[in-house]
Parts: structure tokens; sequence; C-alpha cells
């Protein structure tokens, strides 16, 4: 937090430093997200066009997958295309309005948080499928799937309102850089003069709720499928079973453990350039890598974008 003084004039642009130590190398940077970013997309639309195309893929744990998979466009497209622009020098690619600021927060926190619940109803998906297979139908049925998803959508949508407010709130009279790529909480909070103790509050209690509450449905969940495959004799049938949420205890492994250490962490703990890092592996690494998981880890989906491809290519010549 800034001292405040009378003198001074309140902020209504800020200008987001990004990764200000790698200059000579910023075309560099500049490729290699770039690349990223567009592989990103390339990968998540191609997960919903073959869920879209592919009948035998239009069952629940595929629905919430295609939820999953626009998120991570939109998760991605909030940041990275702002970042980019600071690389190559845009006119005014470092720079965003103070309305901006606190507009590019909100989605973020709202996408972030989303995505903790559609983990967790993916999780109840497969805890069903596994555990109760035959009131699977009943109880995950295409209403249940719909209300679930627009619950997390919901839920995620009202989980920034109270911190952006309370963000509103504070005075930002300079300086006015932000040493991020984005705009993130804790770089914001160092530049606001006003006392932000019930702010880091608020954050820390909502984030941690989150968390909390997906995280214990998830935990829960996998628990309940841990202990019924130890009762599974065949250990072919063991296997089988485990092959249908391996990928999502993959990403749900990568995610949760990147935002379990970014939010609910100590101040001692706290480094902008760590935190510069880790901001990019649960940002624009892991919407990347999660396509990949569930294509390879999933022998549904890596056989659907196989017979789509191969079908196209088919059918070019």
């Amino acid at each position: 937090m800034q001292p405040y003084a009378p003198n001074w004039t309140h902020v209504t642009e800020f200008v987001m430093v990004g990764f200000a130590g790698v200059h000579e190398a910023r075309l560099l940077f500049f490729t290699v997200f770039l690349t990223m970013y567009l592989f990103t997309l390339v990968e998540n639309l191609a997960i919903i066009l073959v869920v879209a195309l592919n009948h035998r893929l239009h069952r629940p744990m595929y629905f919430f997958l295609t939820h999953l998979s626009c998120l991570e466009i939109w998760y991605t497209s909030v940041t990275v295309p702002k970042m980019l622009a600071g690389f190559i020098g845009v006119d005014g690619g470092k720079n965003i309005s103070y309305t901006g600021c606190l507009s590019q927060l909100f989605i973020f926190t709202f996408l972030g948080a989303t995505e903790c619940f559609l983990l967790a109803a993916m999780a109840y998906d497969r805890y069903v499928a596994i555990c109760m297979p035959l009131r699977y139908g009943a109880l995950v049925s295409w209403g249940t799937c719909i209300r679930l998803a627009a619950a997390c959508w919901l839920v995620g949508l009202l989980t920034p309102v109270l911190p952006i407010y309370l963000m509103s709130q504070l005075t930002f009279c300079g300086p006015n850089v932000i040493d991020h790529f984005f705009c993130d909480v804790s770089p914001l909070l160092a530049l606001s003069c006003s006392d932000v103790t019930l702010k880091e509050t608020t954050d820390f209690l909502v984030s941690l709720m989150v968390l909390l509450v997906s995280s214990t449905v998830i935990s829960v969940s996998y628990g309940n499928i841990v202990w019924t495959l130890l009762h599974i004799r065949s250990a072919a049938e063991r296997r089988k079973a485990f092959s249908t949420c391996a990928a999502h205890l993959t990403v749900v492994s990568l995610f949760y453990g990147t935002l379990f250490f970014m939010y609910v962490r100590t101040k001692v703990a706290s480094s902008i350039n760590f935190n510069k890092v880790v901001s990019v592996f649960y940002s624009i690494v892991t919407p990347m890598l999660n396509p990949l998981i569930y294509s390879l880890r999933n022998k549904e989906v890596k056989g659907a974008l196989g017979r789509v491809f191969s079908l196209r290519s088919w059918k070019g010549p």
C-alpha cells in the first residue's frame, strides 16, 4: 500500500510492465507465447468440434469437457493478447484503463472460479459412473448435466462480485505501474494508497471458499472411486475403470496445485517474479496442456480425433 498524499491525482490508467527483464529476447518470448496461445485455441476448438461431430461422445463426461474447452479459450484470451501486444511494442500495448483493468480481473477471476466448479462437477460424474454405474442414467441425466453446468457458470460469475467491488472502492493515486503481465490482485493492491486489509481478507476467504468447496467435492469423489477400485478383483477391470478418470485427475492436479500455491499463500512466500512464472503456468501452460492430456489419456477422444482428421484428409484429395 502506498501512503496517501493530498496532492496526488487519481490514477485513470495503468501501465503493465510484463516481463521487463527480457527486453532483448522479447521477440523470442512473443513467438513462444503466440505459438502456445494459437496451439491452445486449435486444441480446444478441436475438442469441441470432435465432441459435437461424434455421436459416441454425446455423454455427460464429454458435455462437461466441451464446457471446459470453451472456458480455456476465453481464459487465455483474457490475458495473452494484451501481453503479446506489450512484447512487440504496439501503441498502447502496455497501457490499460482503470475500468479495463478491473474488467480483466473480474473476467479472469470469474473463469478461474468456474473452472474449479466444472472440475468438481466432472469428478462427481466419474464418481457416479464408477461407484454407482446402475444408477448413472438416473443420477447424471441430461437435465442434471445442464443444471450442474449452469450452476458452475453462475456461481463462478458471482465469485468476483464482492472482491471487485471492494477493489473499486480503493484509491489509486500513483504510481500506476503494474509489475505483472495482467491485472492480478497482488500487484494492484501494492499500488493502492488505501487501507487494503479488508480487501486482502475478503480475497483470501473467497479464494479459500472456492478452492475448499470444489476440492472437497473432488476429494470425496475420488476417495470413493479409490475405495471402489480396491474392491474390484479383476486387475483388467480396475485399470479400465481408472483409465476413465486418469485424464481428469491429471488436469485437477495441475490446476489446483498452482492455484492453492498462488492464492492461498503467506506473504513470506510471495515473490513478484516467481508469481509471474506461476501465473504463466496456470493461465497459459495449463490450458494448453489440458486438451493434450484428455487426448492422450482418453482412448475415446483420441480415437474420435483420429477418425475426424483421417476422414477430412481422405475427403480432401
